[in-house]
């Protein structure tokens, strides 16, 4: 039985206690999750004097597990109940957290890593429980407005997030960051305990794990929307792998800055993402998501090319504000394509199908960025990352031809 939006009656989004909870989560999430990013970099960094081996570590282990880990977590988010795994995968984070930070008290630096790979594991069991939780209690005409209301959020942690994780590690160290990290974590878990008790019927399936993670392959190849998708994402995926690790030479090296001026390009970035919210909202209305997102990657690639090669402040801050104004097409065109093609019951199957497309190229580049950085010009490796994103564009092509008609390009529910 499919419950009956909460939002149905009423005009606002927020009304919708599913949304409004956990775009509350989210809110602390992003706060413990940006004061750890930028804590754990600039810590890193100083430990090892900028060693790129170590930098570069950081984001291999933030996300390697998430290729590993998102079809198992996506199948088992279609079997349990979502509430519930999203209330406990945030409170073990929280307690992996605090076993780190016991850890560097005692003075093993390394430890850090294995807080944000801890972290990294549990959210592939996490988000898709909360995707499912949007296409159950959300009118499908409402979907894409909560998207870009998270896109917004992401927007203002572009901005607050480096700014505050910064300030908490330059002010306090990396022991209080990693503890509002695990801080956060359990507030999280305490506000989406809130939410009212799963639906029994939705706790498991009578198929077994591995039944079911085949069915989750056999739907998406049965979508050459789906398809065209995961093309775009692996391409993309390599491009972002390049890019990852290699803001910090971007201010260091092209701009001769300090390593903290990062967060400044971040912070630029963001607020264009905010007006760009705004932006994404009146193409929805007007173009195909599949259309939205081709746009989105094409002004990447442009930004990315330019980037990689400006010296100059200004135009590199123009560059950043360009990427950012168009990045919610990008955002806002993939979740609404896949909330739209994917039934309730694939849901966590779709992504996690889709995700290691994506991560798996993400974990090669940024697994190659080291050495390539040692060995090529930071205008080199930008520019083969702008290649990579303009290939994924053309990748899009059989999306943007079929998503106008959901019902020919819907896949069927095959085998489980």
């Amino acid at each position: 039985m499919k419950s009956v939006p909460l939002s149905a009656s009423s005009p606002g989004l927020l009304a919708n206690r599913y949304v409004r909870t956990i775009l509350v989560s989210n809110v602390l999430l992003q706060l413990g999750i940006w004061v750890r990013n930028f804590a754990i970099l600039l810590y890193v960094a100083d430990v090892t004097n900028n060693d790129p081996y170590y930098v570069s570590l950081i984001s291999i282990v933030e996300f390697a597990p998430i290729f590993v880990f998102s079809m198992i977590g996506g199948t088992f988010a279609d079997r349990w109940r979502p509430k519930r795994t999203m209330v406990w995968c945030d409170l073990l984070s929280a307690v992996s957290v605090f076993v780190v930070l016991a850890a560097i008290l005692f003075g093993s630096w390394r430890a850090v890593f294995l807080a944000t790979f801890v972290s990294a594991v549990l959210s592939q069991f996490s988000q898709p429980s909360g995707m499912k939780l949007f296409k159950r209690h959300v009118e499908p005409e409402k979907l894409q407005g909560v998207m870009a209301m998270f896109q917004t959020l992401m927007a203002i942690f572009m901005i607050l997030g480096p700014i505050l994780g910064t300030f908490v590690y330059e002010q306090w160290g990396i022991e209080v960051s990693v503890a509002v990290m695990g801080f956060m974590f359990l507030a999280s878990a305490a506000v989406l305990a809130s939410l009212p008790r799963d639906e029994r019927e939705h706790a498991g399936r009578r198929d077994g794990f591995l039944r079911e993670l085949a069915a989750g392959f056999r739907y998406v190849g049965t979508s050459r929307v789906l398809l065209s998708l995961g093309g775009s994402f692996a391409a993309a995926g390599l491009a972002v792998g390049l890019l990852q690790p290699l803001g910090i030479f971007v201010a260091v090296e092209n701009l001769g800055k300090d390593k903290a001026f990062l967060q400044w390009l971040l912070a630029v970035n963001g607020a264009a993402m905010l007006a760009g919210g705004s932006l994404a909202l009146g193409l929805a209305r007007k173009i195909k998501p599949a259309l939205m997102l081709i746009l989105g990657m094409t002004v990447n690639a442009v930004c990315t090319f330019g980037i990689g090669w400006s010296t100059a402040v200004p135009l590199t801050l123009a560059l950043q504000a360009l990427n950012g104004l168009f990045f919610p097409c990008i955002h806002i065109g993939i979740n609404t394509i896949i909330l739209q093609q994917a039934e309730e019951a694939f849901v966590g199957r779709v992504l996690g199908t889709l995700n290691p497309m994506f991560m798996g190229m993400m974990v090669i580049g940024m697994s190659c960025a080291g050495p390539l950085k040692s060995a090529l010009s930071l205008g080199l490796i930008y520019t083969a990352a702008s290649a990579l994103f303009l290939a994924g564009t053309a990748a899009l092509a059989p999306a943007l031809r079929q998503s106008g008609s959901r019902a020919a390009a819907s896949p069927k529910a095959v085998g489980g």
